[in-house]
């Protein structure tokens, strides 16, 4: 069966679930193991879903006249 692509709220809603499963320390070290696998796998996606955000992001900025200008978002250098 294909795996289908969660939204990256469904994927942290998934994520927060996983992890207090885990807190609770009640399952078994198998069950445990492929919660945590699927949790890696969670978070790989929800960074591949930021990063495309990212590069999507505008930057406005309000120019001396007070009007606003979109440009593309640049992260400081080093960032």
């Amino acid at each position: 069966m294909a795996e289908k692509k969660m939204t990256f709220e469904a994927s942290i809603r998934r994520l927060e679930e996983i992890v207090g499963t885990l807190e609770r320390g009640d399952r078994s070290l198998e069950d445990a193991l492929a919660l945590f696998e699927e949790g890696t796998k969670l978070m790989k996606q929800c960074s591949t879903l930021l990063d495309k955000a990212e590069q999507k992001v505008l930057k406005v900025t309000q120019q001396a006249d007070g009007t606003l200008k979109e440009s593309e978002f640049y992260p400081p250098e080093g960032e």
